[in-house]
């Protein structure tokens, strides 16, 4: 029995074109960016072509771009290095949706600790951005809005550039968190007048452990660790050259495929969803209403378990989720669920499913086959 990978919204596999960048840099050009002798000049020649490229996949300059260690830490670097700014001054407030990713609700969380006003802006239904409640947020001058580009647990887009010329409009620092929109939709900070915006590298087929942050050119941020000035001194110690590299050409390829793999994966997502609604009469597809990213189908199925859905796809040699991947593996009720309106039993019967470059049409007919009869099953004997 063949496994069936439908995960791609936790981590993606390395791509091998990647592979094959960076491994230069983990052998013969394995310098220390910051040295003045040629193999560190090597790996600072590389690293900030690594920065050139990923700037012009983003519409953005070479300076605006600072590498980070994971998406996570870009997403705390945006939010409390706002805060850090800010604290003692004339703001006092943090703004982000319910539905953030946890990088971003756990930042705001610890800045709320710290004496900040926590504002959390509420969604619809559908997990779109209520934008009267944004309105009423800026009103409180906060230092920084924070508004994903695209959920990763239900796929739901928000509306980030009228946010973005709102809160340009009204003087207040706006971020995104983009990790799961690079490379799925198009992301342009050119475009979309955003002032800091948070990418991953294995989300779209690059290497664990490297991320970035787009600031723009006049933001200020505090630096939440200290001791070398690398990354413009928000983010010292030394680079993985590696690992930038990584990033900078997974994230060329991705765009360049864009078009074409998000009608493919949105084909492909649709199909699964039609064979399990169509199975299994009550499945709610969650964010169905609104625009989504076009690899992820989150779906409550009543009387089921989530936690015995997961186990027993996995034994069928399915891969599916329960939303974030970054809770330490544990299985918790959705927060973006919950933020939804969806009821405890609902959040407790949800999957998501997350399609990747690998997918394929005969793994999605297989997948919805094996998934209706597992969750055909459990309905039957609840």
């Amino acid at each position: 029995m063949d496994a069936i990978y439908l995960d791609h919204a936790a981590t993606t596999p390395l791509r091998p074109e990647v592979r094959e960048a960076m491994a230069p840099y983990w052998d013969e050009r394995f310098g220390n960016p910051s040295s003045v002798h040629r193999w560190g000049q090597q790996a600072r020649a590389a690293l900030e072509e690594a920065r050139e490229r990923l700037a012009a996949v983003l519409g953005a300059a070479r300076r605006e771009i600072v590498f980070t260690g994971s998406g996570t830490e870009a997403d705390n670097l945006a939010v409390l290095g706002r805060w850090l700014l800010a604290r003692g001054g004339g703001s006092t407030a943090v703004a982000c949706t319910a539905v953030e990713h946890k990088a971003v609700l756990e930042a705001v969380s610890a800045a709320a600790r710290d004496g900040a006003t926590a504002l959390i802006l509420a969604v619809d239904e559908d997990g779109r951005l209520d934008l009267g409640a944004l309105e009423e947020a800026l009103r409180s001058r906060p230092c920084v809005v924070s508004v994903m580009w695209g959920n990763n647990e239900v796929g739901v887009l928000q509306p980030v550039e009228e946010v973005a010329a709102r809160c340009r409009e009204a003087g207040v620092v706006m971020h995104t968190d983009a990790v799961q929109a690079l490379g799925r939709v198009p992301v342009r900070v050119d475009r979309v007048p955003c002032d800091l915006l948070s990418v991953s590298a294995h989300k779209i087929g690059g290497p664990k452990g490297i991320g970035a942050l787009y600031v723009r050119s006049g933001v200020e941020l505090a630096p939440l660790l200290h001791g070398g000035g690398q990354e413009s001194g928000l983010r010292p110690g030394t680079q993985n050259v590696a690992a930038a590299v990584g990033l900078a050409v997974a994230a060329e390829l991705a765009v360049k495929e864009l078009a074409e793999e998000a009608e493919r994966l949105a084909g492909l997502r649709d199909r699964l969803e039609r064979a399990i609604v169509e199975a299994l009469p009550g499945t709610v597809v969650n964010g169905g209403g609104a625009p989504r990213l076009p690899h992820i189908l989150n779906v409550s199925v009543p009387d089921v378990d989530q936690e015995t859905v997961l186990v027993a796809l996995d034994l069928e040699g399915v891969a599916a989720s329960s939303g974030s991947a970054c809770t330490s593996g544990a299985i918790e009720l959705s927060h973006v669920l919950a933020a939804m309106g969806r009821s405890a039993s609902e959040r407790a019967a949800s999957v998501r499913f997350s399609l990747g470059r690998t997918t394929t049409a005969a793994e999605i007919d297989e997948a919805a086959r094996r998934i209706v009869s597992v969750l055909g099953r459990m309905r039957a004997a609840a």
